[in-house]
């Protein structure tokens, strides 16, 4: 990439000033885009057809990252060489990698989840921290979750913790936000699929679940605050309340951890003999 001097010099130039703008929930629900910074997400919108709006780049980074320039570019999405100060002064980490992605939202309604009758979804119940809610989505991905549902209840999925969180996996599976978990119970019962809500003061307990060979089906996750758990009311909802044994002296796991075990117990479960992912499925 040939040698150029940053375009955008001043961080009070309009379109600096509408990026800075999308660090704050109003604005990203009133202009329906969000930020995604550093190399592997803007990659990933780049490569999620539609999605990648802008890319605000150094450039030191668009030399060392000329591949997801052009990557954004081929994208349809309008590239601005920025200075250090411009990039510190939208980023929302403190140390920024030299990119910066505007983006489209991307969630999806929850009637088109329900409508591809999915066999493993993560519910993301009263969820307020954007970094767990992050890492549960990386985590759902990386067990082959078909869809994540964030509730009503939950943080914004576009929080840019929560991006940065997902490590780009917001960009690979479906994710539907602000649906009442009343609702989504009910939807994903609707479609034959069974609810357990995780939780440590559950009756059930995950590994008494594998061995009686119940977790073979299409299952959904609830998963509650990282504090105070469910409610009462929400665990009410599934159709069990399991879980994570604790064999050591550890006084409980952290909830993206929780969430891990669960997900991939169901992934192997689904995918053993008899599951519904067994292997005479192609």
């Amino acid at each position: 990439m040939p040698s150029v001097s940053p375009e955008l010099i001043s961080p009070r130039s309009p379109r600096v000033s509408a990026a800075r703008r999308l660090g704050k929930r109003n604005f990203r629900g009133k202009e329906r885009l969000f930020l995604a910074e550093g190399p592997q997400a803007v990659r990933e919108a780049a490569g999620h057809d539609g999605t990648l709006v802008e890319l605000f780049a150094t450039v030191e980074a668009a030399e060392r990252y000329a591949d997801i320039i052009g990557e954004a570019r081929t994208a349809g999405a309008r590239v601005h060489l920025a200075s250090e100060d411009v990039i510190a002064d939208i980023s929302t980490t403190v140390t920024p990698q030299g990119l910066v992605g505007i983006c489209r939202f991307l969630d999806t309604p929850f009637e088109e989840i329900l409508a591809a009758r999915p066999k493993l979804v993560a519910v993301l119940a009263h969820v307020r921290d954007p970094g767990n809610a992050g890492t549960v989505l990386r985590c759902a991905d990386a067990a082959g979750a078909e869809a994540v549902v964030l509730t009503d209840a939950s943080v914004d999925l576009y929080n840019p913790k929560a991006v940065r969180a997902s490590v780009g996996s917001l960009f690979h599976l479906p994710v539907a936000v602000g649906v009442p978990v009343e609702r989504a119970v009910a939807g994903l019962k609707d479609t034959g699929v069974r609810i357990l809500a995780a939780d440590g003061a559950g009756n059930d307990d995950l590994d008494d679940e594998l061995d009686k060979g119940t977790m073979g089906g299409p299952t959904a996750w609830v998963f509650g605050n990282e504090a105070w758990g469910l409610p009462e009311e929400t665990r009410a909802l599934a159709d069990a309340v399991v879980r994570v044994p604790i064999h050591g002296k550890a006084e409980s796991l952290n909830l993206a951890t929780a969430a891990a075990v669960c997900l991939y117990a169901s992934a192997r479960a689904q995918r053993a003999f008899g599951g519904c992912r067994s292997v005479t499925e192609s």
